[in-house]
């Protein structure tokens, strides 16, 4: 007769710690949802304060009568980073650099700008072998954004808004 109890008695038990992880389960499950929800939130508006410091000078704000392109003259085939394949990926691309020839800088560095092409290539290798292909596919404006903030720390200037890719193949 006490086994019968006391099986009854741990029944119970188990039936109630039952119930009571599936309370817990779905009121912390619905808080998990809203605190997820919030942070997404947060994320993005960061984000979005982040990208609009990082362009000083949108090139949509500079007239076309007042851009200059300079063609790297060869294309690049460049090693990407390894990624979850496990296999080595490649990019071959042509750059091309807009420079703004109203800003000051701009006469100072043009005339050089044959010279240091192999530090700019440099940069933008830089750039592209730090990225897997899947990134680099993805979102080839952050690569953009990337290769400019580099060159304009390398020059000390922001002579030179933007960078185009006329030809991009992965393989």
């Amino acid at each position: 007769m006490k086994k019968n109890i006391l099986s009854i008695v741990i029944l119970a038990l188990l039936i109630v710690n039952i119930a009571l992880t599936a309370i817990m389960m779905f009121s912390v499950t619905g808080m998990t949802k809203k605190t997820s929800a919030l942070v997404d939130d947060i994320a993005s508006i960061i984000k979005l304060d982040m990208a609009n410091g990082l362009e000083e000078e949108p090139a949509a704000s500079i007239p076309m009568s007042d851009v200059a392109v300079h063609e790297l003259p060869e294309s690049m085939t460049i090693p990407l980073k390894i990624g979850e394949d496990g296999e080595q990926h490649y990019v071959v691309v042509a750059v091309s650099l807009s420079m703004n020839t109203k800003d000051k800088d701009y006469e100072t560095y043009n005339a050089s700008l044959q010279e240091k092409q192999s530090l700019i290539q440099n940069q933008i290798i830089d750039v592209f072998g730090s990225h897997t292909i899947e990134e680099a596919q993805g979102n080839q404006d952050a690569l953009k954004r990337e290769i400019v903030q580099k060159i304009q720390e390398m020059y000390d200037s922001k002579f030179i808004f933007n960078v185009n890719f006329s030809d991009i193949k992965f393989q």
